[in-house]
């Protein structure tokens, strides 16, 4: 059996140097709330282990010029606590609270709830919705893409093995007066998403919707924004008939990706259901 090897840098420097030699090798600790699961039921066997948890580059929730910052290393705990994000970014304050345990949100990281590419990661749809792109290092240097982006699949990352997520930049939630973030499981506490989404939207005082941001994970393999869904409602009034339009329009379109299957006959009224149920409150008739 291979010896697994413990690295923990002291700088970003030697993090990415380490990961320039060894990152096929190696996988990222931060929180270790995945990576600790996957080591003992032996899904992974890397060479390293390299703890990223005490680099401050990885830190801090910050409003800066490029947006809302939020490092990888943030712990949902830390999220649930953010007046920034309370302000900018409700919809991923309010995921954090249904995130898992306490304990598990005391050391559970964005970063790695995002790099995991869970199809159920909860932080990620409302990340989506905020157009969020992820800031990444290497040793060539720092390049930006968005999170939408970042898996490739199920459990599938699409970045390179020498990357490191150093934060991700939100497009602020300007003069938003509605977010919701909801999921569906088999109970109501400590509950993996079998359907996920987040929401954000603008209600003008004559009901219309001057702005709608959609986003449905979980059921799908990757986080998808809903172009659809969101032409749908924006621009106009939503009334009952229309956001039960939306719902129908939203399952339509999530089978369409995902093809019918035994749990469809479920999914598909549940996805319909939860839209319905999360655009209530913007209901006027």
């Amino acid at each position: 059996m291979s010896r697994l090897h413990y690295i923990r840098p002291e700088t970003l420097a030697e993090a990415l140097d380490h990961l320039d030699r060894h990152g096929s090798r190696n996988r990222i600790l931060a929180g270790g709330t995945d990576l600790v699961v996957d080591l003992r039921n032996g899904d992974a066997r890397p060479e390293f282990i390299l703890d990223v948890s005490r680099l401050h580059e990885l830190k801090g929730i910050d409003v800066t010029p490029e947006g809302v910052s939020v490092g990888a290393g943030v712990t949902l705990s830390e999220i649930q606590s953010s007046d920034v994000l309370e302000r900018h970014a409700p919809a991923l304050r309010k995921c954090s609270f249904t995130f898992a345990s306490r304990q598990v949100r005391n050391v559970a990281t964005i970063g790695g709830n995002v790099a995991h590419c869970s199809p159920c990661g909860d932080t990620v749809p409302p990340l989506v919705i905020h157009e969020a792109r992820a800031v990444l290092a290497s040793r060539r240097g720092l390049r930006e893409v968005l999170v939408e982006d970042i898996a490739s699949g199920p459990y599938a990352c699409s970045l390179p093995p020498d990357e490191l997520i150093l934060r991700f930049i939100l497009k602020p939630a300007a003069d938003v007066t509605f977010a919701d973030f909801q999921k569906i499981g088999r109970r109501r506490e400590l509950v993996i998403a079998r359907i996920n989404a987040a929401a954000m939207a603008r209600q003008e005082p004559d009901g219309r919707l001057s702005f709608f941001r959609f986003s449905l994970g979980s059921c799908t393999p990757t986080p998808h924004r809903m172009p659809e869904v969101e032409s749908c409602l924006d621009g106009r009034v939503p009334t009952a008939e229309l956001v039960w339009e939306a719902g129908r329009l939203l399952a339509e379109r999530t089978i369409a990706i995902t093809g019918r299957r035994p749990s469809t006959i479920y999914k598909e009224a549940a996805i319909h259901g939860l839209l319905v149920r999360m655009l209530h409150p913007l209901v006027t008739s």
